[in-house]
């Protein structure tokens, strides 16, 4: 299977959309799976006043093969019967893409990665990260470290045949054996059922074993360590490369890989708790939205019920409860361990609101005059037919409404609501030109004309679907009767579900199906099938289904919906802070030389879209479309001016083609900036497709007068938002319910909202926010604390912690860095003080261990280019067994020293600090005055 992950062809904006799948260049070889299931009889379906077909319109397709051959889901009996979750990090189990592969791609599951195989799983748990595509991508590929099945296993496919909210069992059967293996996300453990054969594993080399007691052995294969755990009784034995144990009656048995040879006892102590599903529930009350990530167990041996699991970056980030000091790698960056069944995360509700406030920096008639080029155009929906462009025409209709009703202009107002009724209805009306199909057998709905794989690759149809759900809350905030179920709200609530759907129990559709909800975002591609594993490249656009539901349910009184719409989009916006901008700069590798994504895939990131190379669309793509769900950015302002400066530096210069999104995504963390460049042009552009002038004209000017959105405060109602300029704060809310609202905001101010009205309320607000709490922007300060999440920052008021130091394994490591926590900042300005020396102040404890000795070597990257010009390695530390901190300091004297210092511009210092020797962990101090570097640099003149 041949696979161009990075595609550079240019195509015109206008007749091209970023696709999950159908520009990708593929080679391989077809091998007919056979037709797929047909409905008995074609029927029209009601729904409502409106209505979709069972099938689908004469000359389209289905979800297929590579090579168009249709495909129903590849399935066990027990499963057959319930909806496929696609687009998700393990579909290519249940989606056969490719003809010659009845098994399935890499699926990246984070530690671990898994690609079955007819001899079972393989298990890989990459730690390395490899830039390809001419610098352009970044990746963790999968890469088997073993295999794990049974002896003789020889199956001919494998199934899905069961699955939960981020777990999946695949399942493997050849007559003589059967197999079944339950992985996940966060999951370090692989646990494996069996009957028909011995447990055997293949390692990719001959293992070096580090443990053996009879039922437990300890591996290392490829650096990597390993445990395996059959039943009491059994026994392990080695011979070269494969490993086989006896189950003595038994059909159980696990695998973990290990984040250090020491953790062995403490994953022995849950080797059989088996994970049977995993369950995350979610509530959003008083501004604040919480989730609870739960795992299932069965205990095979004994009693434990507990277990481990891993938490992604953005997990860890919100959650007080406690963490183990294991760690590992991924492509999201460092995964933290914990020792529960269940963990619970906390973040401040991104609030979404209809429209910007009204403002005096809007010249009403000017804004008039831009609302008439589109409510009078002779095509306002510029010759769209399928659902993605016909989408972005809804979404750009729906973006006027209430700015025209802002400025008093209902009938350009009602014009553009009747524009948007109609296309729907015709859309939400099956028989027609346009019309959705459900298809029974991947209970799905599709809507056709179809694009870019949404029909034969089930891609896409969060992207989609979202203008279409958001365009029909615009509507029902003014026309309740329009979004009843008895008339064009039941065919919204289909598609709904069939993108995002709340319920595990529904027959028709699957639980969210483009949502990941361990992971923290949406997938794009129905199939995922690429070695890459599955990928998002508009995160925006998915924000923009989770902002549809926000409003939706808050029109039609559906607050669980509305509540649902909150979670996503909350959870969602870290992801993207993280994943897609490193807004922490602690993601990407820092071989990387891109300081945002334009795709997130399943092994790491890529600065690309499916379609162009143009740096504009790469960065554009996750800002479109811009609306009052796209606040959330503005939570990281630095981030935002660091992206647009890298694309104006890929770029040659600032944006042209895709300026309007730009200057919006902009004007979220400079205002100012952005209305000078709007003045610059005085409206003489191409708007963006989904764009027009009069959206960008009100969003520009409303922020310069109100300034930047404040994401330190949020309201109780979810359809509320906070901006500051100056020290003053603006408020705004909007009441969908019959009757007057009191809004309350975090910060103690409150608003009266009348009934189906917005309202806006000023109060002394704390100066501007600041532009990012996690790293304050360019540096120029030389002195920096260690904050825990992998930051130097020049900050003196985050809160004292401590970070785990890994073990050094019983390996002498003097000198040379081990599975470091790493400290860093990027954009660092200033010159060298004469005669200066790099400074530091730390507080390590070892605890009772003896024999440990934390290290530290500072590094300087000069100009941020990746390369670092030099290295200062000080001599360790040795610790004392006993409890409490001690201090490191730079007293300890360099050990060795590389390259030269030179002027900072734009550059990174970092600080690594390892265990040099020893076998356990050991702990760093964090946010004191004992925790500090001190760099000898002045400030650039």
């Amino acid at each position: 299977m041949i696979e161009v992950l990075l595609v550079r062809t240019s195509l015109s904006r206008l007749a091209s959309r970023p696709a999950a799948a159908s520009l990708l260049a593929i080679a391989v070889a077809a091998v007919g799976l056979g037709p797929a299931a047909s409905p008995a009889a074609a029927a029209t379906i009601p729904a409502g006043a409106g209505s979709y077909s069972d099938t689908r319109p004469a000359g389209t397709s289905g979800p297929t093969t590579n090579t168009g051959a249709p495909i129903t889901p590849k399935v066990t009996a027990a499963a057959r019967d319930k909806p496929v979750p696609t687009n998700d990090w393990w579909s290519s189990l249940a989606y056969q893409r490719y003809g010659d592969n009845p098994y399935s791609t890499p699926m990246y599951g984070h530690p671990l990665t898994y690609q079955a195989k007819a001899s079972g799983l393989e298990v890989g748990y990459p730690t390395t990260p490899a830039i390809v595509g001419d610098g352009r991508q970044y990746e963790y590929a999968h890469k088997a470290d073993l295999t794990v099945g049974l002896s003789g296993l020889n199956s001919p496919d494998t199934k899905a045949d069961s699955w939960s909210d981020w777990t999946v069992t695949p399942y493997w059967a050849d007559g003589s054996r059967t197999f079944r293996a339950t992985i996940g996300h966060g999951m370090p453990f692989v646990y494996a059922k069996g009957s028909g054969g011995d447990a055997r594993v293949t390692t990719a080399s001959a293992p070096t074993v580090f443990s053996d007691n009879g039922n437990v052995l300890g591996i290392t294969v490829a650096g990597h360590h390993y445990a395996l755990f059959a039943p009491t009784g059994s026994d392990w034995n080695v011979s070269g490369s494969t490993i086989t144990a006896g189950l003595g009656g038994k059909d159980y048995f696990s695998l973990a890989v290990l984040p250090s040879r020491d953790a062995l006892a403490t994953y022995r102590k849950y080797a059989f708790s088996f994970v049977t599903g995993s369950q995350v529930a979610w509530q959003s009350t008083g501004g604040t939205v919480k989730a609870t990530y739960s795992l299932t167990t069965e205990a095979k041996e004994g009693s434990e019920r507990g277990t481990l699991q891993a938490l992604y970056r953005h997990q860890w980030l919100h959650t007080t409860d406690a963490l183990t000091p294991y760690t590992y790698v991924s492509p999201r960056g460092t995964m933290k361990v914990r020792e529960s069944a269940s963990f619970t995360t906390s973040q401040k509700n991104n609030g979404v609101v209809p429209a910007l406030p009204a403002s005096s920096g809007v010249d009403k008639a000017r804004l008039t005059g831009y609302l008439n080029e589109v409510a009078n155009a002779s095509d306002p929906f510029s010759g769209a037919a399928d659902t993605y462009w016909t989408g972005k025409a809804l979404g750009r209709l729906a973006q006027l409404v209430p700015v025209a009703d802002q400025i008093g202009q209902t009938a350009t107002r009602d014009k553009l609501l009747g524009l948007m009724k109609g296309r729907l209805q015709e859309w939400f009306t099956a028989g027609g030109a346009s019309e959705f199909s459900y298809d029974r057998d991947w209970k799905t709905l599709t809507g056709y004309p179809a694009s870019y794989g949404s029909d034969t690759e089930l891609n896409d149809h969060h992207f989609h679907y979202s203008y279409y759900v958001y365009a029909a809350a615009i509507i029902a905030q003014y026309d309740q009767a329009w979004a009843a179920d008895s008339a064009w709200g039941s065919m919204v609530k289909h598609l709904v579900r069939d993108a995002a759907n709340p319920s595990r129990t529904d027959s028709a559709y699957p639980f969210l199906r483009g949502f990941d909800v361990y992971a923290g975002h949406s997938w794009a591609s129905g199939h995922q099938g690429f070695a890459a594993g599955n990928n998002q490249e508009s995160s925006s656009e998915s924000i923009n289904l989770s902002a549809g539901l926000v409003l939706w349910g808050a029109a039609t009184g559906d607050t669980a919906l509305r509540d649902l719409g909150s979670f996503l989009l909350t959870t969602e916006s870290e992801a993207i802070t993280q994943y897609w901008f490193d807004a922490s700069q602690q993601v990407f590798p820092a071989s990387f030389g891109h300081d945002t994504v334009g795709m997130v895939w399943g092994s790491g990131g890529a600065y690309s879209t499916w379609w162009t190379a143009n740096p504009e669309e790469i960065h554009g793509i996750n800002v479109l479309p811009v609306t009052g769900g796209s606040l959330h950015l503005a939570r990281e302002k630095a981030a935002i001016k660091r992206n647009i400066a890298e694309m104006e530096r890929e770029n040659g210069g600032p944006a042209q083609e895709w300026r309007d999104l730009l200057w919006e995504f902009e004007a979220l963390s400079d205002p100012a900036a952005a209305k000078a460049k709007w003045d610059g042009v005085n409206g003489n552009y191409e708007p963006e497709q989904g764009e027009s002038k009069a959206h960008t004209y009100h969003w520009i000017n409303t922020l310069n007068t109100v300034g930047a959105p404040d994401m330190t405060v949020s309201g109780d109602l979810p359809t509320s938002a906070v901006f500051t300029k100056n020290g003053t704060r603006t408020y705004t809310a909007h009441n969908h319910g019959s009757t007057t609202r009191t809004v309350t905001f975090s910060d103690g101010k409150s608003l009266s909202v009348p009934a189906r009205s917005t309202a806006t309320g000023t109060g002394a607000g704390g100066g501007e926010p600041d532009p990012d709490p996690d790293e304050p922007g360019p540096s120029t300060g030389n002195t920096f604390r260690l904050k825990s999440g992998g930051v130097l920052t020049t900050a003196t008021t985050d809160p004292a912690g401590a970070d785990s130091i890994a073990s050094a394994d019983g390996v002498n490591r003097d000198g040379t860095p081990y599975r470091p926590t790493v400290y860093q900042v990027k954009q660092v300005n200033g010159k060298v003080t004469p005669g200066a020396a790099t400074t530091f102040r730390l507080r390590v404890d070892a605890g009772t261990r003896v024999g440990h000795a934390p290290q530290v070597r500072v590094s300087y990257d000069l100009t941020g280019d990746g390369a670092f010009d030099r290295t200062e390695t000080f001599r360790y530390f040795a610790t004392d067994p006993v409890n409490g901190w001690e201090e490191y300091t730079h007293a300890s004297g360099t050990q060795a020293v590389t390259g030269s210092l030179g002027e900072l511009r734009g550059g990174t210092v970092r600080l690594e600090i390892w265990n040099a020797l020893g076998n356990g962990t050991s702990q760093v101090q964090t946010g004191t005055d004992a925790a500090v570097l001190k760099i000898p640099y002045g400030p650039d003149a």
